[in-house]
């Protein structure tokens, strides 16, 4: 993650992001976000019978998708020189648009949407995310995410 000085934060506005490196979404992943969600849908954690389906396999939950957010930021994401926490605010859009197919390859690219200094020393990020899927004319998903950074 880059770190940029707090004069130079306003300057990061519309500013596109490289590519995340691709993460590679196995059913083991699959399986263990159905458990720490109680979400068991056939179509994300049974192979077999996902084969019937139209996507032919079984799919990443879209909440998977989304929570990788977090795991692709650490690399193309940015922090204000002097921050001692970060926060996640949420969202104020999410769309679901492909399916992630079991053993896709995903990665993510930002862009920087909204800076505002809520308080003195805490900002406001609104970020829109891209999330491509290799091979796949359309993204899996885009969001966009807000974090508040606390900088001393």
């Amino acid at each position: 993650m880059k770190v940029i000085k707090r004069e130079e934060l306003m300057d990061q506005l519309g500013k596109e992001s490289e590519y995340s490196h691709w993460h590679t979404v196995d059913q083991e992943q699959i399986n263990t976000f159905a458990d720490c969600t109680l979400d068991h849908q056939f179509i994300h954690v049974d192979p077999e019978k996902a084969k019937d389906t139209p996507f032919g396999s079984t799919i990443a939950h879209g909440f998977l998708s989304l929570s990788m957010l977090s795991h692709f930021a650490e690399s193309i994401g940015f922090m204000v020189e002097g921050a001692y926490m970060g926060v996640n605010y949420g969202c104020d859009k999410v769309r679901f648009l492909t399916p992630v197919k079991v053993n896709s390859r995903i990665r993510a690219k930002a862009t920087p949407i909204h800076i505002e200094e809520k308080h003195p020393g805490q900002f406001m990020i609104k970020s829109e995310y891209v999330v491509e899927i290799e091979g796949e004319a359309k993204p899996a998903l885009i969001a966009e995410w807000i974090a508040l950074v606390f900088v001393a």
